[in-house]
């Protein structure tokens, strides 16, 4: 027994026998607040006081029962559980005193002996929102804490304007206890309230479940004590009750947080997320204004402007920061929606203009050119004049070209260019023009160069109305074009030469479907601080019987205009959660990522359907993530929030893939319940020779944590990639140099040898080789035991 206690705790611990935590003192904390509610509709004790002395008992007591019982259960190790308690202990045992002195009717006078338990709750209190936050506010960004800052000083300054009447009545007096409490109340009322709005609006900090429980409830409480004093200081005792009742509310709610954030013990914590986070501080300089402009008008206390005044002077700090920070993210997506090398835009933001341009359903073409012998120069003259011969050819095509048009470089010697309101007959006299343009030689070296190109025409809405739809068509036509030497050629629907095959093709996709033919390998995903493994995302493959195992760039394509996707997507998330459902029976509970594409996310029932799935094999909805793409949400927001924000209230983690090679916007960051980002292989890969590539991975690692999000990184190649990785605090990376995609049997031998290496070396330095990472010897017999696989 002992043994499997230390096992708990090492793991992080006895969060793994929640389900042995009786939710008794939860419905006994409830019932108690019933008990307290019906109490009230009672006669007045004899002594006078509105609330009979057994009430006050249950009202002060079950919730430091509770709470002594929920840090017991962790042996008192979390700071903030254990401060919490004694918060409580002391308002319990001073309001249990004024209301023994009250009813003898000797100390009846405010403030009485008790005020040392009023006083000490808030200070404890105090203590445990520090011992809960503190470890966190290290790694923040500069413009959380100031966020933080402005959210807490305007909060401070808007309760100064209200606590007004209790300072000045202190100030007033002579100096006495009564003064003495009389300013201790206020303002520890202001730090706390302060307190509880800063951590409200610092986004990304890990407060565990129900957190909103815990600030609710301050707030509850802090509000019906304040109110409590203003009315003993004005002799009044009318709403005394309902004021009792508040505090009551506020101490259950907080004693529910105590409790909830045991049992949920070494789960993945919450995170303060959402449109508060980014809009309270905007609240909170507006109120600092208002205290300002009503100082002008009445009385105000000195503190109320002073901090009024700081407030102001914070936020003028906050918004030279936001400044800044969009200065530097747009000259990043500029960099980013830029090819280096001609000034031209690029694939991504062809990806990012050109699908809004289509649904308008406007005639348009897309035009895709190859230069013709292109490597020649490359390998007669060197990369240095072919790199200066392709910044030529893109000045010379867009010379020919309107301003509406788009020309980008997609890659090597391939551009493209899409004419809005361009019919057939436009297009084609468009390509003439930049054929005879690109047939001017060009002088490089002292030597002439001719550029011939081919160029391939697709036209929207006849041939399609997508942009990958009419890529594909434009590189068959240009593929004719430079097979027949014609120069361009607009694409035919013979010109796709293997139709034949396609419904061959089709029709053996049905027959895998449905007999069970597709298969999933499963990669990695290692946490960069600490080398475990958490998760994997799962691929999926097709066991052709003839042509052997194929990989998705050779099927999806197809499934996605057969209109199979549902039905593959249903198969893949089946397939993946019952492997799921067998890791966490062997005791390796992870996490499975699976691609969702935006046609299957067109089915409104989809999200119930996998939140289904999953409870239909006994699995937490952290089993499950699913990755969907930049191009989904910014096809059509009001679906993608609808769908997201129905999978994500039915506790299933988000994650947006290939994060990058969208339309990146930060509204929908901001917006969507997303849990985490997947930066593309595109960013990650040129990171070691590339400053530039370098400084926006870490701008979007830093984004990321700014929004409470975790990133993951793609494509990790080699070892210079992975340590730049940690060095910029990426949360997890996955790629070929820590493993490919396994099949399940080699994946777990794989995780297995992981786990026995790192028990070899438990002291050695952090490297890749202690967290598992294979060295070339090993990934070679795990390839070995790929191809012996399939």
């Amino acid at each position: 027994m002992q043994s499997t206690t230390r096992v708990a705790r090492r793991s992080g611990g006895l969060g793994d026998r929640s389900g042995s935590w009786p939710l008794w003192p939860r419905w006994l904390l409830w019932a108690s607040l019933g008990v307290f509610a019906l109490g009230l509709l009672l006669p007045a004790s004899p002594a006078g006081s509105p609330v009979p002395g057994w009430l006050a008992i249950i009202r002060d007591w079950v919730p430091v029962l509770v709470c002594w019982l929920a840090a017991s259960r962790v042996g008192f190790r979390r700071v903030q559980v254990t401060l919490a308690a004694a918060a409580l202990t002391a308002f319990a045992l001073g309001n249990s005193s004024y209301s023994a002195a009250t009813s003898s009717g000797m100390d009846s006078q405010f403030p009485s002996t008790a005020v040392v338990g009023y006083l000490a709750f808030y200070v404890l209190m105090l203590a445990a929102l520090a011992a809960l936050v503190l470890r966190q506010l290290g790694g923040r960004p500069s413009s959380v804490l100031v966020d933080s800052a402005v959210g807490s000083l305007g909060a401070a300054a808007v309760l100064a304007v209200l606590l007004s009447p209790i300072l000045d009545s202190a100030a007033r007096g002579a100096p006495s206890a009564a003064a003495v409490v009389g300013v201790a109340y206020p303002l520890l009322a202001m730090a706390l309230v302060a307190a509880v709005v800063g951590i409200a609006v610092a986004p990304g900090l890990q407060l565990g479940h129900g957190w909103l429980l815990l600030l609710c409830g301050l707030l509850v409480f802090t509000a019906a004590d304040v109110a409590f004093v203003l009315m003993e200081l004005g002799g009044e005792t009318a709403l005394g009750a309902a004021l009792g009742g508040g505090r009551a509310l506020g101490l259950v709610l907080v004693a529910t947080w105590v409790d909830g954030s045991v049992r949920s013990a070494g789960t993945v914590s919450r995170r303060v997320t959402g449109a508060w986070t980014l809009m309270a501080p905007a609240f909170a300089t507006v109120a600092a204004l208002g205290v300002l402009v009503v100082g002008t008008q009445v009385p105000v206390s000195a503190t109320a402007i002073a901090l009024a005044g700081v407030t102001l002077v914070v936020a003028a700090v906050r918004t030279h920061l936001a400044f800044h920070e969009l200065v530097k993210m747009g000259d990043l997506r500029r960099q980013a929606l830029t090819d280096d090398l001609t000034g031209l835009p690029n694939r991504r933001a062809l990806y990012a203009d050109v699908p809004e341009r289509l649904a308008a359903r406007r005639p348009a073409a897309l035009l895709l050119l190859d230069l013709d012998r292109f490597k020649e120069v490359n390998d007669s003259l060197g990369h240095d004049v072919g790199d200066r011969l392709l910044i030529q050819v893109g000045e010379r095509l867009s010379a020919q070209l309107r301003t509406g048009d788009l020309l980008a470089r997609l890659g090597g010697d391939e551009f493209a260019v899409f004419l809005d309101n361009a019919r057939r007959d436009q297009a084609v006299a468009v390509a003439a023009k930049l054929r005879a343009a690109l047939a001017e030689s060009f002088t490089l070296e002292g030597i002439a160069l001719q550029a011939d190109v081919s160029i391939g025409i697709a036209l929207s809405p006849d041939q399609g109305d997508d942009l990958k739809v009419l890529l594909r068509k434009a590189d068959m036509a240009m593929y004719k074009a430079k097979a027949a030497r014609s120069g361009h050629h607009v694409y035919v629907s013979v010109d796709n030469s293997h139709g034949d095959e396609r419904l061959r093709t089709l029709q053996e996709l049905r027959v895998a479907l449905r007999d069970n033919h597709l298969v999933l390998h499963y990669q990695p995903k290692i946490d960069l601080t600490s080398g475990a493994v958490h998760g994997v995302e799962a691929l999926v493959r097709w066991r052709h019987p003839v042509r052997g195992l194929l990989y998705p760039e050779a099927f999806l394509v197809l499934v996605e205009e057969a209109g199979l996707m549902h039905w593959m997507t249903e198969v893949v998330l089946e397939k993946a959660l019952d492997q799921a459902a067998v890791w966490r029976a062997a005791g390796q509970p992870l996490t499975v990522a699976v691609n969702l594409s935006a046609s299957s996310l067109v089915d409104a029932d989809l999200p119930q359907r996998i939140i289904a799935m999953v409870a239909a094999r006994g699995l937490p909805t952290s089993a499950l993530m699913l990755e969907i793409t930049e191009e989904f949400l910014m096809a059509d927001r009001e679906r993608a929030r609808a769908i997201l924000t129905e999978l994500s209230a039915g506790g299933i983690r988000l994650a947006v893939d290939d994060f990058g090679t969208g339309y990146s916007s930060l509204a929908y960051l901001r917006d969507l319940p997303i849990d985490e980002l997947k930066l593309d292989r595109s960013f990650v890969i040129p990171m070691a020779g590339d400053r530039r590539a370098a400084a926006l991975v870490a701008s979007t690692i830093h984004l990321a944590h700014s929004l409470g999000l975790r990133m993951v990184a793609e494509g990790v190649e080699d070892a210079t990639a992975y340590d730049a990785l940690v060095s910029h605090g990426c949360d997890h990376a996955q790629g070929f140099f820590l493993s490919k995609a396994l099949p399940v049997e080699i994946l777990d031998d794989w995780l297995e040898d992981r786990r026995l290496q790192a028990l070899d070396t438990p002291n050695s330095a952090a490297s890749p080789a202690q967290f598992g990472i294979p060295g070339p010897s090993a990934r070679a017999t795990i390839e070995a035991q790929t191809r012996a696989t399939v």
